[in-house]
């Protein structure tokens, strides 16, 4: 027992601590990765002004003047 008594010379709890270790720090990844994909899908579902403005058209409550008039002032 040169090794100051540690199974194997691993150190405190052997190769057991390094798995678990391991096994801990991918669980934090796994759950930052999907945490960070949440995020992101919400970003994909704003309506820009322009999308806005089409569907008024379309339902209606705009002219073909107005949406022309609105399309040119969002362009600039």
């Amino acid at each position: 027992m040169g090794n100051g008594g540690h199974m194997m010379g691993y150190g405190y709890g052997g190769g057991w601590m390094w798995l678990i270790i391991l096994v801990l720090v991918g669980i934090g990844v796994y759950f930052l990765l999907r945490v960070s994909k949440s995020k992101g899908s919400d970003v994909s579902n704003i309506e820009t002004p322009l999308d806005i403005l089409k569907k008024r058209y379309a339902s209606g409550e705009i002219d073909t003047e107005e949406f022309e008039r609105k399309k040119k002032d969002l362009e600039l």
